[in-house]
């Protein structure tokens, strides 16, 4: 089994940015981690490093030694899923959070689409589905369901690279339908066979 990594370098996985795994630290804890197959360098300029896969899936973790976390972060982004007893955080603070991380996603999308594009996702959403349906929801402020309060619910399916979205109504789910199309998903709206509601499978568009 490979070594975990060091205190140091956990310090760098644990602190890289939540939604494009940008890595921040000295050079050679950052080739460190190249070497190790959990950051690459991005070849265009400014040649910044990023999580691979298996860094985010490190980050991701617990430590096995206490002394290899890195101190708490405050306020680590995840985007709403729906679905949740407590009420959503909708105040302007959140607002803020939400625009940063899908200037960050359109940001990784230009840099590691081969083709530089912004309007269709990246492998870091394939890789996080429901996250990234959420934010790209949440961005353009549809309410999750949250607290009693209806909204969109957001979750896995069976069937690869797709997730289900779930709305109070139909005019919700179109809506919601017509965001995620616009952010690069492909979308279909069909109708559970037990319970005949109505719902919008998403996939992440490739071309």
């Amino acid at each position: 089994m490979a070594r975990p990594p060091t205190a140091a370098q956990r310090r760098v996985i644990d602190t890289a940015d939540p939604v494009t795994g940008r890595l921040k630290g000295t050079e050679a804890q950052l080739e460190a981690l190249v070497k190790r197959g959990l950051a690459f360098r991005h070849p265009r300029p400014p040649h910044d490093h990023f999580l691979t896969p298996t860094g985010h899936r490190v980050r991701e973790t617990v430590p096995e030694e206490p002394e290899q976390a890195a101190d708490p972060a405050t306020g680590v982004f995840a985007a709403h899923v729906g679905g949740t007893q407590e009420a959503a955080d909708t105040g302007p603070a959140r607002a803020r959070e939400v625009h940063s991380a899908w200037q960050g996603l359109l940001e990784l999308r230009r840099m590691t689409n081969t083709d530089g594009a912004t309007d269709r996702p990246c492998g870091w959403e394939r890789a996080h589905l429901v996250q990234a349906a959420a934010l790209a929801l949440e961005a353009a402020g549809h309410p999750p369901e949250a607290g009693g309060s209806p909204g969109y619910r957001v979750r896995a399916t069976p069937q690869p690279e797709a997730v289900a979205v779930h709305a109070p109504d139909g005019e919700a789910l179109r809506a919601c339908a017509i965001t995620l199309e616009g952010a690069g998903w492909q979308v279909g709206e069909y109708t559970e066979p037990r319970t005949r509601a109505r719902y919008v499978l998403a996939s992440p568009r490739r071309v």
